[in-house]
């Protein structure tokens, strides 16, 4: 039987900072139907939010935080920075204002990531070091990055006093597993998150899937999300359906088989599997 549950955390690297296994994620969920979705993240059990500037809800997120009954210490929350802002201390601005917007003036967040390696060798150590000094300021407690490769976190070593970073979040199913970048990232002990981990329900229809979830009387989703648990991501399922939130969080009380790991393991397509983005690795 598994030996974890939603709220059970996984340890970042070199910080006595926690992440729990399962997040939620609010991707193109409008402002006004998402402090809904992360009212009812929270009350059926979800402790990790996952936002970003280019969402445009982080407000709608820190609304949810307040309106909640649980404390903000029980909550795990992350956002994301797309790209520098022209200098660095116009980056860190704009990184102090997603802070305010989610926790108020005097709030924080848990993790902050690059949001994309897109910004260039200057434009991605603009933004670490502003993270560093986010992080320095007691403004957030973890910092991490976003489709990076190993080309790009390797690079960071020449300015990095933070390395490795503590998250990478890239895009992570079946279909496209990155098996470099995820060796990578679990060798240096980089915690890694899994976005688009149901495939946009893209795949809800493929056979061989169908064929597993039927054998675990099991959704499609579900098989997608407990499979990424399984592989030691930590999956970032994004839905607005209330049912769907209570369903994607069902997946604590099964086990998928070896066998069956290696099945969905087969069906990896590489990069030519991703539906947003595989990353660089050389």
């Amino acid at each position: 039987m598994p030996n974890f549950t939603i709220t059970d955390p996984l340890p970042l690297p070199n910080s006595p900072v926690k992440i729990p296994r399962l997040g939620f994620g609010v991707y193109r969920s409008p402002p006004n139907q998402c402090v809904q979705s992360c009212l009812k993240a929270i009350q059926t059990g979800y402790r990790h939010i996952d936002t970003a500037q280019f969402y445009a809800n982080e407000n709608e997120v820190g609304e949810a935080i307040r309106a909640s009954a649980v404390p903000r210490s029980d909550l795990f929350v992350t956002t994301k920075i797309l790209s520098p802002a022209g200098s660095p201390e116009a980056t860190y601005s704009k990184l102090l204002a997603s802070v305010e917007k989610i926790g108020g003036k005097d709030g924080y967040v848990d993790l902050f990531l690059i949001h994309s390696s897109s910004s260039g060798s200057a434009g991605r150590k603009e933004l670490w070091q502003a993270l560093e000094r986010l992080l320095e300021e007691g403004k957030t407690r973890s910092i991490g990055v976003s489709n990076f490769g190993v080309m790009h976190i390797e690079e960071m070593k020449g300015y990095a006093k933070v390395w490795p970073p503590q998250v990478n979040q890239i895009e992570l199913h079946p279909w496209c597993q990155q098996r470099v970048i995820d060796a990578y990232c679990k060798k240096h002990g980089i915690i890694v998150e899994s976005y688009s981990p149901i495939v946009r329900n893209y795949k809800a229809s493929d056979p061989t899937l169908v064929a597993v979830a039927q054998k675990y009387n099991r959704s499609t989703q579900q098989i997608l999300i407990r499979y990424a648990l399984q592989k030691e991501w930590v999956p970032l399922p994004k839905t607005d359906s209330p049912e769907r939130i209570v369903a994607n969080a069902s997946v604590f009380d099964f086990d998928i088989s070896e066998e069956d790991m290696a099945v969905l393991d087969d069906l990896d397509q590489g990069s030519a599997g991703a539906i947003v983005e595989a990353v660089a690795n050389e």
